[in-house]
């Protein structure tokens, strides 16, 4: 369907009204701001899915083998640790994607009888459909509610859905698509979502040599590139646009001293493009900014907690330490 912000009905009727509504108004506003940019969380559609599955079996990809053998290796510690209370709660993921690497903890969890339901979260609902379909063919006897929204939204919705204890899990790049400022906004929303008592386990990927943190948003195969395209197609696709897909390229860059590795598209010539009633021109070279990846040190994460209101109670890292999972307490 092709949108025109006057054609969008102003009470929407359904959920997927709203979502189309304040996707349409993201792009409009990302793309004529400036510098342009457009919201990484957009990348996700069913082709996004499959792409990014692609980049993470990429061999210059290490966040996800990385924090994989976090949670095969060390399994049985991060139950324990979120766990310590004995309590029936819920475990509530942020961005749950596939549940690769959350797949092991909760099949642990099952093994050891404690008492849990699993609440996934994510703006895919391809990805929710299949988690609510697949894991408990899985996992039998896995309790599972899966939410299908904005991060915050869904969190509220589980928070006042069930008064059991939270433990919020934000794995993976989840918490590197913001800046440490943004970052640290997000978190403090989150603890004010959470009571005293909860948890919340992020995963941060650690500063290391610039060359490999590069490669890995510069894929030989060209598989990050499509990615980041991709999201061109889907406006293309969902919202009436016009882009020229080959007119734009990808360009990927680290800063070694503030760990942000950013991704842009480039507009190859000048040019406009018609998204509903709304030109967006571009000059040759202009850019869009897609998405940031930061890199943390441990000092960041202790300083981040601090700033938002929690108090990190136990790390664990991968072997080369690249990756830190670090679970914080919500404090008073």
């Amino acid at each position: 369907m092709n949108y025109t912000y006057s054609q969008l009905p102003q009470v929407e009727k359904t959920e997927q009204e709203r979502s189309e509504r304040i996707f349409f108004k993201d792009v409009i506003e990302g793309l004529t701001s400036n510098p342009k940019r457009l919201q990484s969380k957009y990348f996700y559609d069913q082709a996004g899915d499959v792409l990014f599955q692609e980049i993470m079996n990429s061999p210059e990809y290490y966040p996800t083998n990385c924090e994989l053998e976090i949670f095969t290796k060390q399994c049985g510690l991060l139950a324990k640790a979120i766990s310590c209370k004995g309590d029936d709660f819920d475990l509530v993921e942020l961005g749950a994607g596939d549940a690769t690497k959350t797949n092991f903890l909760l099949a642990y969890l099952i093994d050891q009888g404690i008492k849990f339901t699993y609440k996934p979260i994510d703006i895919s609902e391809n990805i929710i459909n299949y988690l609510s379909s697949t894991l408990p063919l899985l996992l039998p006897g896995i309790k599972i509610e899966a939410l299908n929204g904005d991060y915050l939204d869904m969190l509220s919705k589980a928070a006042t859905g069930s008064k059991k204890r939270k433990v919020v899990l934000l794995l993976g790049a989840n918490i590197g698509n913001m800046s440490i400022a943004e970052a640290a906004a997000f978190c403090r929303e989150i603890r004010e979502i959470l009571s005293c008592g909860d948890m919340l386990l992020v995963g941060a990927d650690l500063r290391k040599n610039p060359h490999t943190i590069l490669a890995a948003y510069n894929d030989k195969e060209g598989t990050t590139k499509k990615f980041n395209l991709n999201l061109l197609t889907r406006i293309n696709r969902e919202l009436g646009a016009n882009f020229d897909i080959d007119s734009f390229d990808h360009f990927p860059s680290y800063d070694p001293q503030t760990g942000a590795c950013k991704s842009f598209l480039v507009s190859l010539k000048k040019q406009i493009v018609q998204i509903g009633s709304t030109a967006i021109p571009f000059l040759k070279d202009e850019i869009i900014d897609m998405e940031i990846s930061q890199k943390y040190t441990l000092e960041d994460t202790r300083a981040l907690a601090k700033a938002s209101g929690f108090i990190p109670i136990a790390d664990f890292y991968d072997q080369k330490n690249w990756f830190l999972d670090t679970l914080w307490l919500a404090s008073e």
